[in-house]
């Protein structure tokens, strides 16, 4: 499923949208407690947010037991795409050279990391 506008999701809903591609299901308890980890949420606020997902379509809900399961309507690979995709836009003017230029300027890389990069351009030069 790819996302539209009126299901972007926020930043809230990001890091719910993290944990079940982590854990590819989870009750709300179990997302509450992982987010709690970091983060002052009440309970509450996570079902609220979780049912909202549920209705945006951001996420699923196995609702065949007492204790309903969650887990992404969404992928991964693709909500990155959409953000990528509009941070290219907005923030570089469209130049994906900048925004990778940007982003190993500002950070230290393992070598294993470098040679992953190496690894993907080297398939790009060859297309």
């Amino acid at each position: 499923m790819s996302l539209s506008k009126n299901t972007k999701p926020t930043e809230s809903e990001l890091e719910i949208l993290r944990i079940l591609w982590d854990k590819e299901k989870a009750t709300v308890r179990e997302v509450h407690e992982i987010l709690s980890t970091h983060k002052d949420a009440g309970y509450t606020t996570t079902l609220k947010l979780m049912q909202i997902m549920f209705e945006k379509g951001l996420v699923k809900r196995d609702d065949s037991s007492k204790t309903h399961t969650y887990f992404a309507n969404v992928s991964k690979e693709n909500t990155q795409q959409q953000f990528m995709g509009k941070m290219i836009h907005t923030l570089f003017s469209g130049s994906s050279t900048q925004l990778v230029m940007q982003a190993l300027g500002n950070h230290k890389h393992s070598s294993e990391e470098l040679e992953e990069i190496q690894k993907l351009l080297n398939e790009l030069k060859k297309q």
